[in-house]
């Protein structure tokens, strides 16, 4: 019973002191402690075993893939090319279509492996700059810039980005794993997800709001509105063409040597001709090779370390009691065989506030027991992926909390709601068809 107490209360903690601003590795460890003390562990066992077993583990095996993909991200964001993808997207589309150029520059870029954050900064001004033209309301861009970043794009067949290539350690796929019921999913919530935010922003206007720039935000003061939304009509970018071509290099590679080597591999490999590639179309945009490597390495590390701190986190969980009768639940549970998986790797993300952090806790331990039951690989992979962006985008999410505050300045009390029903509400329900379309055919 304590055991089951101090699970619950670790893990409320954690999404607490998540969303207080408390560093995520800071707040891990305490939580670890908490739970080791309440679970009956070893507290030396407990952190010096379990907690840095799960944390080296998982920083072991995907350092390399976070590395090259940071320096990958460093290297769009410094030659212009990210800039110039989100700035023809805008252009293409226009204000009257803000909300879809912000979600559709931030889901080419994602899906062509850039990094997250440097998305998210990079298409910021330019959101701006298209809901202050529409009179949008500002507090609709986090939604934007979230769902456009981690609803559809990591969780579709394909897709370079960590959390479709971690189930391909366990199932032994490929990332086009999962076939068309994967595409008719990523499909799905892009458009239905694109509609409902609009719908959502629309509602919005018609009750009388307005695009406001918040006086939080960090990078631009209220005075420098006008200045955001200047035309960048005299900005020197990348040719569109050769900004989104080593996105396509990436993509391409990835998907055809998984079929001759690992996936995680060849992913490395894609990254690499990848970042070669930005040069190359580039070089006329480079100003300096080795600072875009050591920053890249440098993001890299932080944003590693803090996924690895969650799955050190979940390596102490798995040892208490409580988690054992929870797994046991799932695998007892009634109805499809895939509905227990993807209720455990949906709670464990959500609980953890990662996709990727979730996955890395919950697949070592699901992936075997349902291997054994004889079921579709190929299924399982895409049901982890999709059940994976679901839940994990609750307000203790990271790149949630980076995107609300740090890039937008705006608060969870006004932007979180759009985010729940566009990257949670509607993630859910994909994982969802998806398992009855996987159990009729």
């Amino acid at each position: 019973m304590l055991s089951m107490i101090g699970l619950f209360v670790a893990l409320g903690l954690l999404i607490f002191l998540t969303m207080k601003g408390v560093n995520i590795i800071i707040a891990a460890l305490i939580c670890s402690v908490l739970l080791a003390l309440t679970g009956g562990l070893d507290l030396n066992t407990a952190m010096t075993g379990f907690y840095m077993d799960g944390f080296t583990g998982y920083f072991a095996s995907w350092f390399l893939i976070f590395l090259l993909g940071a320096i990958f991200g460093k290297v769009m964001q410094d030659t212009k090319s990210a800039e110039s993808i989100a700035d023809w997207v805008s252009r293409t589309l226009g204000p009257q279509w803000a909300v879809f150029a912000v979600v559709s520059a931030c889901a080419i870029m994602t899906y062509g492996g850039v990094s997250l954050f440097v998305v998210g900064f990079t298409v910021y001004p330019i959101a701006v700059s298209l809901f202050r033209l529409a009179n949008y309301p500002h507090r609709f861009i986090p939604a934007a810039l979230v769902f456009g970043s981690i609803s559809f794009t990591m969780t579709s067949p394909g897709s370079p980005e960590i959390q479709n290539l971690i189930p391909t350690e366990f199932f032994g796929t490929t990332p086009t794993a999962g076939g068309w019921v994967g595409v008719v999913m990523g499909v799905f919530i892009a458009t239905v997800g694109g509609l409902w935010l609009r719908f959502l922003v629309r509602k919005a206007v018609a009750n009388g709001e307005t695009f406001e720039l918040p006086k939080a935000s960090p990078f631009y003061s209220a005075e420098k509105v006008d200045e955001i939304a200047a035309t960048t009509e005299e900005k020197k970018l990348p040719n569109v063409v050769f900004a989104i071509l080593p996105l396509a290099i990436v993509i391409l590679v990835l998907n055809i040597l998984s079929f001759y080597m690992a996936p995680k591999t060849a992913a490395l490999v894609a990254l690499v001709l990848g970042i070669l590639s930005v040069w190359g179309f580039n070089f006329k945009f480079v100003q300096e090779y080795w600072n875009s490597l050591a920053v890249g390495a440098q993001n890299s590390l932080v944003a590693i370390a803090n996924t690895c701190a969650v799955v050190g986190f979940g390596s102490v969980a798995a040892q208490v009691s409580a988690f054992d009768t929870f797994i046991n639940a799932l695998v007892n549970i009634s109805g499809p065989p895939l509905l227990g998986l993807a209720i455990g790797v949906t709670i464990i993300c959500g609980l953890t506030g990662s996709a990727s952090g979730g996955l890395g806790i919950a697949l070592p331990l699901l992936a075997p027991i349902y291997l054994a039951k004889g079921i579709d690989p190929g299924s399982m992979h895409r049901v982890s992926a999709l059940a994976s962006g679901g839940l994990d985008s609750l307000p203790h999410n990271g790149y949630v909390v980076t995107t609300v505050r740090a890039i937008c300045g705006e608060t969870h009390k006004k932007a979180y709601l759009p985010i729940l029903c566009v990257s949670v509400i509607l993630p859910t329900i994909a994982v969802i068809l998806a398992i009855a379309l996987y159990s009729i055919f």
